[in-house]
């Protein structure tokens, strides 16, 4: 089966595409985005994030909130600063982060390969999520953001992919953030039928970051199907928009967790319980941030302490569980829920996330605020890990991964009509 295949892109025009480009949709709260395209009526923020366009005191999830984003969207495209491309194409889409660099093929993925598990995932999707997706492709008909898919490198598919980037590019520009962009079009058509080719060869591909997007765009499939008596399989709707990295270029960052209180246990208490499963090893006002797998770093009162597993934890993990061996679930089994009665961190409202994009000073600065007790640093996920359990069908605890360089919306859309 087919996974992947070109399409026809909706793109900013070249002197625009920098000023189009934004954050994600699932990055920025309503307030932080406002913030951002409020001197800009050409960020993509008010098509993917349209509650800033609406009175504040509109739920976001308000069919009034979608009904803008379309309006948005005509008006883009009715003023030009999203063009169509005439024929179906493939895409290329360099990141660079730092001393990091990753570059993606932009294509449409098969549901039919989401739905056979061909396209893989890691992750628990949570319904209201996945309804505001729901909403927001049926309305705009439109997938605006692009899903995250990794595979397998392979030395065939870098190669092409490579030739593709040595042409001119369409788009390059610094963002905000200090990231670098760089997307081409690959106009030979030779080229683009050897990578499609070349794909044929991988296995599977699996969903790093976006499966909300990706669990909505197979429902939309199916409600476009209903209303369509020829549907035939071909139909843009059929497909969901993606950009594809090799697992060797990915970038996970560590996932950070704040508890709100320890129980009722005063800090050396907490240490003392912590100490029948790690070596804790104070250091003061100096950040403990982990250096493998199986560290944590804890900061609490002002103080930070690396709490390394000791033999009596090791022994108790099974490193043939791809999910119980991860440091997310250690924390989960031998702190949160015996210590803290922390038993779900999907639900339970004294626990919080930090992406490590913001860095352990962010930790520090929310638990000496006052609101938050403690916080964990944890070392990040491995991406082998993440395809081991996706390999096995498992699901990993929440709050897993983080994967920086986030990719930016508006570079290209992928009409469904």
């Amino acid at each position: 089966m087919k996974l992947i295949k070109p399409f026809r892109g909706l793109r900013p025009t070249r002197e625009l595409a920098a000023k189009v480009a934004s954050h994600p949709y699932d990055v920025l709260n309503r307030e932080e985005a406002l913030a951002l395209a409020k001197d800009n009526p050409y960020s993509f923020l008010h098509i993917n994030k349209p509650e800033i366009d609406v009175d504040p005191a509109v739920d976001i999830h308000d069919q009034c909130v979608y009904d803008k984003g379309s309006e948005n969207l005509k008006r883009f495209i009715e003023e030009g600063v999203l063009q169509q491309d005439g024929e179906e194409k493939l895409y290329v889409y360099k990141q660079v982060m730092g001393k990091h660099e990753q570059v993606g093929l932009v294509a449409v993925a098969s549901v039919e390969a989401y739905e056979k598990n061909l396209i893989k995932k890691h992750e628990f999707t949570r319904p209201e999520k996945e309804d505001d997706r729901v909403a927001h492709m049926d309305t705009l008909g439109a997938q605006v953001g692009p899903v995250f898919l990794t595979y397998k490198s392979d030395a065939a598919v870098d190669s092409l992919i490579a030739q593709a980037t040595r042409s001119q590019p369409e788009y390059e520009f610094d963002a905000e953030d200090g990231t670098h962009h760089v997307f081409w079009v690959i106009e030979d058509v030779t080229l683009s039928a050897n990578i499609e080719a070349a794909f044929g060869s991988i296995d599977c591909l699996y969903v790093a970051d976006g499966h909300h997007r990706s669990a909505a765009a197979a429902r939309v499939k199916h409600l476009y199907q209903k209303r369509n008596a020829n549907h035939t399989g071909d139909e843009a709707y059929n497909f969901f928009l993606a950009v594809l990295f090799p697992h060797n270029q990915m970038q996970i960052l560590d996932y950070n967790r704040l508890v709100k209180d320890l129980q009722g246990a005063t800090a050396e208490q907490f240490l003392e319980k912590l100490s029948t499963n790690f070596d804790i090893h104070p250091s003061g006002l100096e950040i403990a941030k982990p250096d493998s797998a199986k560290e944590f770093g804890l900061y609490m009162d002002k103080r930070w302490y690396k709490l390394i597993a000791n033999k009596t934890l090791l022994a108790n993990i099974d490193s043939d569980d791809s999910v119980k061996s991860l440091d997310v679930s250690i924390l989960q089994e031998s702190i949160f829920t015996p210590l803290l009665g922390i038993v779900d961190q999907r639900t339970d409202k004294r626990v919080d996330f930090v992406g490590g994009i913001r860095g352990l000073k962010e930790l520090e600065k929310r638990v000496d605020s006052g609101e938050w007790q403690a916080a964990f640093a944890l070392y990040p996920t491995s991406i082998e890990s993440l395809m081991a359990i996706a390999d096995a069908n498992e699901v990993m605890p929440p709050k897993s991964t983080w994967f920086e360089p986030k990719l930016k919306s508006g570079l290209v859309v992928h009409m469904l009509d």
